[in-house]
């Protein structure tokens, strides 16, 4: 089983979680509790991961989708109360604080089960979980492009899901194959891709939780 936990968006689902531009989400998979991207401020991340109760020093690695503030802001504060081994894009600045580095430049397995797009169009990775349904993908924002993503995750499989910021993406009928999308962050048609997908759109938000 995969859980995706957002923890830092632009919306909240609980009056206990701070909203805020930025996105970060916990992902549980294969034995290995990730933290994908980490907002835009530290306090609000660290808070909102006590309100929601997670422990960070249960977190086992971080994975920073690319160099912006608002996916890489809180990434300081975690790593003061646990440095993990951070990957990043092979052209993000290297953080400070963190055990280990690991530069991600092409598509590569994390861990069993666990994948990372590599860097696509020189911007962005994207998580790629495997599940008996097929890979779920987190992405940050997309700016490669949601297209360019679904195929690089496709060498894993059919993609089930997808969770997280789609940016200004328009072409509806690359979803048509998924059966569960997740749009958050800086996702502007959010209302179309609901409208035209009822069945598989899930409202994002912090505190929301995705179990495939």
């Amino acid at each position: 089983m995969m859980k995706a936990t957002i923890v830092y968006d632009n919306t909240s689902l609980e009056n206990n979680l701070q909203a805020d531009w930025g996105f970060a989400c916990l992902v549980e998979a294969h034995g290995r509790k990730i933290l994908f991207d980490t907002g835009a401020n530290g306090s609000i991340l660290m808070g909102n991961m006590a309100g929601l109760g997670i422990d960070p020093m249960e977190v086992q690695e971080v994975l920073i989708s690319h160099d912006h503030w608002d996916h890489t802001g809180g990434l300081s504060d975690f790593l003061r109360v646990n440095s993990v081994p951070v990957y990043v894009p092979g052209s993000c600045r290297e953080p400070f604080g963190t055990s280990e580095v690991i530069k991600v430049e092409d598509s590569r397995e994390i861990h069993e089960g666990i994948f990372s797009t590599g860097e696509l169009k020189g911007i962005e990775q994207s998580l790629v979980l495997a599940t008996e349904k097929g890979p779920v993908v987190v992405a940050g924002c997309s700016h490669p492009g949601v297209g360019t993503i679904l195929t690089a995750a496709s060498q894993w499989g059919n993609v089930h899901a997808l969770i997280g910021g789609l940016h200004g993406f328009d072409e509806l009928g690359l979803l048509e194959d998924l059966k569960l999308v997740c749009p958050t962050h800086c996702t502007q048609h959010i209302s179309d891709i609901k409208k035209s997908y009822p069945g598989k759109y899930v409202q994002g938000g912090a505190g929301k939780v995705i179990e495939v």
